[in-house]
């Protein structure tokens, strides 16, 4: 079942585009699950060189299982670690709802934004 020689077929392009597509995303994948495994605090050192050996050994098998067992709570751990550098950012740069709001109103009293889009801007700023 080697398609090598039958030359530049397009079944031959479409094998070649479909082997570097998974080669691309289980790399991604990859990098993604080493990222969130060594950014854990819950997990032992012993724990996270089982996961690499595994990762390393089988590692498209090995991004399914951990996808499996610890995918909500990556999403989980993204969404704070986001929340953490949004509130650092606001932090270092001073960040102030007061003075968004006092914008908002501004820009609501000279007619560039609606009282809707003033409500939900004003909404999220007090979030």
């Amino acid at each position: 079942m080697l398609f090598v020689n039958e030359g530049f077929t397009f079944r031959n392009f479409l094998v070649d585009a479909i082997t570097i597509f998974v080669f691309i995303v289980t790399i991604w994948l990859l990098i993604t699950v080493f990222m969130d495994l060594f950014r854990r605090h819950d997990i032992s050192g012993w724990g996270k060189a089982l996961w690499v050996i595994g990762l390393m050994i089988l590692p498209l098998l090995g991004v399914i299982a951990y996808l499996g067992t610890q995918g909500h709570r990556m999403a989980e751990r993204n969404t704070q670690q986001a929340q953490q550098a949004r509130d650092e950012l606001r932090r270092v740069v001073g960040f102030s709802a007061a003075d968004e709001i006092e914008k908002l109103d501004r820009l609501k009293k000279a007619g560039s934004i609606t009282d809707a889009e003033f409500a939900r801007l004003r909404a999220k700023l007090v979030t």
